[in-house]
């Protein structure tokens, strides 16, 4: 029996594809005795974790709640769940792109206040006299940046190409695969400098890592076209606040929509801050759900280690079709080994290595081997963090 503890509301859908062997524990303080962790949104920061934890799934993209480097130190592998609310983020993305363009959100404001006025003598009347302040601008033949090329911003790019509007994107890491995804009408720029100026809107769709951390500043605000207005869906430690702020007294920002809510911002004139509603839909917390128990069940039962964001990816022949592997797999952790692949084969040299795989991410490797002979006893090698043998008749 493997028990999981989950320590935000799970959506079933994902619950229920755990098998019959697993038992799930709701709301663990600290987790103990559990071989793996749901989270979402809860701060894992300060927790202590002990030698039974496998694995942490987030059901969603970002894991700044999750102590990244500590996880890998004690061998604890932490997945999420990239893509699985991309459409949920698009969709909040474009509305936001309509309601700066349109001055939806201060339009409505400003209704609810006539109405609630006891001066008001004539709701209707009054609207119409001064609905013309919130004139705004159409987004079609306008340019989009988009900051960051992944799953959510190839979704954005295409989006917005459907609905009019020109598009350049920016990613210094954009992979075949992440190109293969965006329309061949977007027009693809090499430095962030190039195409700031051109864009009417910036939307950011990066993670908040130490090289992300602060990049929109004054420094980088000075490139962007006077007047235009930036979407900020990723996370709230990518702008300097107070830069954005001055940005926008003196004109350089037109507004900024965010899903971040911080006080440094809060009732802020032209900031419009939306209660973190990217992945507030029904659909994506059950797509979250399902990805992170698969991920999960896949590590603990197979070894098998996919979207990770602190070991490498690594599965064996037959794992992405579900063939039923036989014998025994043995799955190494290691931290500061270049060759976990190496390292695993010289471990279980007197053993007949049917197949083996691995990689190394950052310092953290993992090497995957599959045997028909029995594990007895596991040598204690420099490097290895952990090692796990998985057994199946």
């Amino acid at each position: 029996m493997f028990k999981i503890a989950t320590l935000n509301k799970i959506s079933p859908v994902g619950l229920n594809r755990f098998k019959p062997a697993y038992e799930i524990v709701e709301g663990m303080e600290s987790p103990v005795d559990v071989s793996g962790v749901l989270v979402r949104s809860q701060n894992m920061l300060e927790m202590d974790f002990d030698s039974a934890l496998l694995a942490i799934a987030r059901a969603g993209a970002g894991v700044n709640n999750i102590p990244l480097d500590k996880c890998a130190d004690q061998g604890i592998v932490v997945f999420n769940t990239p893509g699985a609310n991309a459409n949920a983020v698009k969709e909040l993305v474009l509305a936001a792109l309509i309601i700066s363009a349109r001055n939806i959100d201060t339009g409505i404001a400003w209704v609810n206040q006539i109405a609630k006025d006891p001066a008001t003598e004539d709701v209707s009347k009054a609207v119409e006299k001064g609905k013309g302040q919130f004139a705004g601008n159409e987004i079609a033949g306008k340019t989009l940046g988009v900051v960051g090329l992944g799953a959510i911003g190839a979704m954005v790019a295409n989006s917005a190409l459907a609905l009019g509007m020109k598009v350049a994107g920016y990613d210094p890491y954009l992979s075949p695969a992440a190109a293969a995804r965006l329309n061949p009408e977007v027009e693809i720029i090499e430095n962030l400098e190039d195409l700031l100026p051109k864009a009417d809107f910036v939307t950011l769709h990066l993670p908040a890592l130490d090289s992300t951390k602060g990049m929109v500043n004054k420094d980088l605000l000075s490139h962007f076209k006077d007047g235009a207005i930036l979407l900020n869906f990723s996370r709230d430690k990518l702008v300097e606040e107070g830069d954005i702020i001055e940005a926008l007294d003196n004109g350089t920002l037109r507004k900024y929509i965010t899903d971040f809510i911080t006080p440094g911002i809060a009732g802020k004139e032209n900031v419009t801050s939306m209660p973190h509603l990217g992945a507030s839909t029904e659909e994506a917390e059950d797509n979250c759900a399902a990805m992170a128990v698969d991920e999960l069940m896949d590590y603990i039962e197979n070894g098998v280690i996919r979207n990770s964001v602190n070991f490498p990816a690594v599965k064996l022949s037959g794992d992405e079709d579900g063939t039923v592997w036989e014998g025994t797999r043995v799955a190494v952790l290691t931290k500061g080994e270049p060759d976990p692949v190496k390292l695993a084969s010289a471990m279980f040299a007197d053993k007949e290595i049917l197949e083996i795989a691995g990689g190394v991410r950052d310092d953290y490797g993992y090497a995957l081997l599959q045997t028909k002979d029995t594990i007895e006893s596991v040598p204690k090698v420099e490097g290895v963090i952990k090692v796990r043998v998985l057994t199946r008749d």
